[in-house]
């Protein structure tokens, strides 16, 4: 799997509420299926296709204990979409500083200068 690929499955694990809030519980701490599925108005089985989704996108794995198969987060997924998201925040950062800068020049201008720019 390439990286983009990887950050495809990452994202899209992510775009279900469910799916989040999953990774929201496992980042207290790994749970099981049954555990997982407690809070939701589903069936274990229907947990269980969004955990393979978070499976697959590499954002959890499962621990074997004897009978139980705990899922806990594994969080090196979650850092490759945060890398991503921070290279455009520095890109859109950088845009807000120059058009921040731009709007201090046209402050100072006179305002027969500004309408003919």
């Amino acid at each position: 799997m390439t990286p983009s690929d990887r950050l495809d499955a990452t994202f899209a694990a992510l775009a279900d509420p469910t799916r989040r809030a999953i990774l929201a519980r496992l980042a207290t701490g790994e749970a099981s299926v049954y555990e997982l599925a407690r809070p939701f108005d589903m069936s274990q089985a229907a947990v269980s296709k969004h955990l393979k989704v978070l499976e697959r996108a590499g954002l959890i794995s499962m621990n074997v204990d004897a009978q139980r198969r705990p899922r806990r987060l594994e969080p090196k997924r979650l850092q490759e979409a945060v890398d991503w998201i921070e290279r455009y925040q520095e890109i859109w950062e950088q845009n807000y500083l120059r058009l921040d800068a731009l709007l201090e020049e046209l402050k100072g201008m006179p305002a027969a200068s500004k309408r003919k720019k």
